[in-house]
């Protein structure tokens, strides 16, 4: 069998790399556009992060008891098909 002398995938990459890092320069963002993502960025203050978390406990509490009475329905409605159901067959 003869061997392959087409470079490895790996070695292209690497050959590119220093290729490019030859041949491009950094550019510096301007610093308006720097300041206005850090004010979007801002993480909030942590009474804020707690309330958020108080929020989720409310809407899992909110979702297990609607979970909990559509469980308790679908329970009493089977029931009563196999009760009343079945005798009219």
């Amino acid at each position: 069998m003869e061997e392959s002398t087409a470079p490895k995938p790996v070695e292209d990459l690497d050959a590119l790399e220093a290729h490019l890092a030859g041949a491009l320069k950094p550019v510096a963002p301007p610093s308006d556009l720097v300041q206005r993502l850090r004010d979007r960025i801002r993480l909030p203050a942590r009474g804020a992060i707690t309330l958020r978390f108080q929020d989720w406990r409310r809407l899992f509490v909110v979702f297990g008891g609607v979970m909990s009475v559509l469980l308790v329905l679908l329970t009493v409605a089977r029931a009563l098909f196999h009760l009343f159901g079945r005798r009219q067959m």
